[in-house]
């Protein structure tokens, strides 16, 4: 039995409406918690930290939470937004994803996967990284 599914969305990304509405079908089909986390760079303890102002990280974060609401509101509607859970962690994507996971007792992650180029098919991108990691299920979105 699923309780609650975890959909990872990147808001940089304009095609992740698939990812939303398959996560958002299988939470209604179970009658599981549907809560979406989106993960932005820590600016704060990368070499280039010195490079950004001392609120840059937090607006950054304030910034991916209003984006990550519009975002869910256009592909589900306003009436989805209060019902849902929007968690923007901040670090490496796959790492957030798995923390997010654990904290959240989640029983399915649902996450996107585009076409890889040669760079991610030597380093592996972060939903490969989420899928070997993880320790409930994944549902991988494929794009079309």
């Amino acid at each position: 039995m699923i309780n609650t599914v975890l959909c990872a969305l990147d808001i940089s990304q304009e095609n992740d409406a698939p990812v939303l509405k398959t996560a958002n079908k299988i939470a209604r089909l179970e009658g599981a918690r549907l809560d979406i986390v989106t993960v932005v760079p820590n600016f704060s303890i990368s070499l280039v930290s010195s490079y950004f102002d001392d609120n840059f990280q937090k607006q950054a974060v304030q910034d991916a939470k209003v984006a990550l609401k519009k975002r869910v509101a256009d592909i589900l509607g306003d009436d989805h937004v209060a019902d849902l859970r929007h968690i923007v962690a901040s670090g490496s994507i796959y790492e957030e994803i798995l923390e997010t996971a654990l904290q959240d007792d989640a029983d399915l992650i649902v996450i996107g996967a585009h076409k890889p180029d040669l760079r991610e098919m030597l380093i592996g991108p972060n939903a490969a990284r989420v899928v070997r990691h993880s320790k409930c299920s994944v549902y991988v979105v494929r794009e079309s």
